[in-house]
Formats: C-alpha cells, structure tokens, sequence
C-alpha cells in the first residue's frame, strides 16, 4: 500500500514538472535584441533583464556619451575609449513579445516594459556636433510623427510619414509589394497597409543612405529611432492566431533582418542595430515635450535661487588635462628643486666657474 501510493505521488510530481517546464517555455517576455554590433562594443551574453526605462542610457553609453546614473546592468561592458559606433539604430516594434532572429549579437529580457523616447541622447548628439552633418532621425508611422535634427534633414524630407503619402509610395515602382510574399495580407485593407507602410519606410531609409553615403562616412554619429505598431493593429484586428498576423510577423523578421545588414554594411560595420519588441507597453506611449526652461531642482549652495550647476559635457577631458598637467608641473618642481639642493656651485655653476678664474687672474 505504502509502495503504490509513493509511485502515486512521484507520477503526480512528474506530470506537474513537465507541465511547468512545457508551460514555461511556452510563454516568452519582451525583450530586447542585439542585431548587429562591432567587435569593440562588447555585449556579453546572457539572461540579463533590463528595464525599459534603461534603454536610452544604454544606447548613450554605447554611442560613447555620458548618463547621469551608472547603469548597473551587465549585459554592456566598457568599450575602447578612443573607438564608438558611428550610428545606432533602434527598432521598437509593438505587438509582438519577441521574432525569430536567428542572426543576432545577444538577446535580453525585458522587464518594466513603459514607453521611452532618446530625446535625451538626440539632444546630445545636436549638441555636440552642431556644426556637422549628424541624422538624428525619430520616427513613428503609426502616429504620423516625424522628428529631424541637424543639416542632414534635407535628405529624408522625401520620407513618406503619413498613410496617405505612404499609400501613394506603396503604388510607385520599386515599392515592396513588388518583392514581399504577402499570402494572407490584402494590400487594399487598412490595418494590412499600415504594416506594408512600415515595411516601406524602412526600405526607403536604406535606400537614401546608399544614395547619400557621405552621411554615413563623415565623423558625427547618427541616431536612428524607429517605431512599427502594424503587428499590434493586425494582431487587435485579425487576432494573434491569425494567418495575417502569422504571414505578417515572418515577413517582418526577415526585413528586419536584411535592415540590419545593410545598415551596419553602410556605416562600414560600425553601427550599432537594437530591436526592442513589446507585447503592450504599460501606460500609453505618449511622446513627453520638455520645455528649455525646466530644470530639476538641484541643490547649489552658491546660488539664493536654488539653481542647478551648469554642466559641460566636456568637463571630463578638461578635467582629465588640468589634473595631469599639475602633477606634472609638481613633478617637475620637485626634481629641479632636488637637483638645485645638491648642485656643486664650483663645478656645476658656469657663473661661480667664471668668477673663480676672474679672481685667478687678478
């Protein structure tokens, strides 16, 4: 008796792990992909999880810039101080937990999926080259919206952004529908074309840097911020079981995949390509507008109206010049001054030699 009921409960135990692991492999998060990267930005492989609010430090410390907080995450390790990525491309698509792309750097969960923006490392990059020819492109087709910065925004002023214009580009010659096995979809529906829409502008996106490639081979790093919600519209509207959403989600990764390629080929492989997918976000995705009068509350002792220090981002380099030219100049002090204490005035003094034979002859 007592023999039967312990194979009982060992078949019961059996059954409940497989059911947990089949279960648990079943079900996947967001999550975040690297799919292309250079040799010296060093991604180290792992299920490290980060935060959705983390990722435009992340993409800043691979472009090389400084964040305020260190990101204790350690999927990034520290690169080369004098080598950075000449471009980051960043690719959110909603509707989606994850795609299959086999032929990527490193793969992340993601957790504390909310919205964000790199407005933060765009105004950086406007900042600091100004004066040169830098792409900060953001870009959400969905949301008809359209975010240029810097002397390159008369190359993608042609980029078709609201659907209108992007069902025209989808009737021209060379358009997508042309080359894409589109099965299920139907190219006259609406959720359908929002999906080919964004196919579509990815596509123009490299086929303008292969037109104008000087943008990709001068010294200003570019930022691209792209964002496809087709998967979620045809997912809200066919259903997630559907064979247009199916159809839809192959050909996605496929293009995504080529995107990458080409766009890390034409930066010379020095272009670092992120693909962030998300099921839902958490709160609506909203683009926050931050005014240049605001500032955080920081406290300054030196100032009566509780103002903030005013921060260069060049304060580490002169930082960095100042200090190693003063222990220089202390070093050098100190051995002349050694040498002075133990210098023979008879010997090493061309003034006392001199004097010595002057009284000499006299």
């Amino acid at each position: 008796m007592l023999l039967e009921n312990r194979r009982r409960m060992e078949t019961l135990f059996s059954v409940a792990f497989i059911f947990c692991s089949v279960f648990t492999a079943g079900v996947q998060g967001d999550s975040l992909t690297i799919l292309q990267a250079p040799g010296y930005v060093s991604f180290q492989k792992g299920d490290w999880p980060i935060s959705g609010e983390k990722i435009p430090d992340m993409v800043a410390l691979t472009m090389g810039f400084s964040v305020q907080e260190d990101l204790s995450w350690p999927g990034l390790r520290a690169g080369q101080l004098f080598q950075r990525p000449r471009a980051n491309v960043l690719v959110v698509v909603r509707g989606v937990d994850s795609l299959a792309l086999p032929q990527n750097v490193a793969s992340y969960p993601l957790e504390n999926p909310v919205p964000f923006t790199l407005d933060s490392v765009a105004e950086t990059v406007h900042s600091l080259f100004a004066d040169d020819t830098p792409v900060v492109l953001q870009l959400a087709p969905s949301e008809e919206r359209l975010y240029m910065l810097g002397k390159a925004n008369a190359v993608f002023e042609d980029l078709p952004v609201t659907l209108q214009q992007i069902r025209s580009r989808l009737s021209q010659d060379g358009s997508v529908l042309a080359s894409l096995p589109l099965n299920s979809l139907n190219r006259n529906a609406e959720a359908d074309l929002l999906f080919l829409s964004e196919v579509q502008v990815l596509h123009d996106i490299t086929a303008l840097l292969q037109r104008h490639r000087h943008l990709a081979q001068d010294h200003s790093p570019d930022l691209y911020s792209l964002e496809l919600s087709g998967l979620e519209e045809l997912g809200r509207r066919y259903g997630q079981d559907s064979p247009q959403y199916r159809d839809a989600t192959a050909i996605l990764a496929n293009v995504l995949q080529k995107f990458g390629e080409d766009v890390f080929g034409l930066y010379g492989d020095s272009a670092v390509v992120e693909v962030v997918t998300v099921k839902s976000f958490e709160a609506p995705l909203t683009r926050k507008s931050r005014s240049i009068l605001e500032s955080k509350q920081i406290s300054n002792p030196g100032s009566p109206y509780n103002l903030a220090y005013k921060y260069n981002f060049n304060y580490a380099v002169i930082f960095n010049i100042v200090l190693w030219l003063m222990i220089i100049l202390a070093l050098a002090v100190i051995v002349i001054s050694y040498n002075l204490w133990n210098m023979d005035p008879g010997y090493d003094s061309i003034i006392y030699r001199m004097t010595n034979q002057k009284i000499r002859l006299d």
